[in-house]
């Protein structure tokens, strides 16, 4: 079980190896906007990974071509949807104060 901090509110929740990012919001009743149910098609799961990066799976060709099209996005930028808990390390990150999707 890796620890999954969410911020600004400081919220921790346990999260199995093998999950998503947003099924694991979503499953802890936390709000985060995803326009096309995690099909990295839309950009409005984006978050900042602020902590344990390489606890998350590696950013693949789906999600790059996303996160190239969006504004605000830096070296912490992941989609929600595409990230996936690997169970190595615990996890902090930050969600956004708007939607940045389409």
């Amino acid at each position: 079980m890796t620890t999954l901090t969410i911020m600004p509110e400081g919220k921790t929740i346990e999260v199995s190896e093998g999950t998503t990012l947003l099924a694991a919001l979503l499953g802890a009743e936390i709000a985060i906007p995803h326009k096309c149910e995690g099909q990295a098609k839309c950009g409005s799961c984006h978050i900042f990974v602020q902590e344990g990066r390489k606890g998350l799976s590696k950013i693949a060709r789906l999600e790059n071509e996303k996160l190239d099209s969006i504004v605000g996005v830096g070296s912490k930028s992941r989609l929600a949807c595409q990230a996936t808990v690997l169970g190595t390390e615990d996890v902090k990150i930050e969600l956004l104060g708007f939607s940045s999707g389409l």
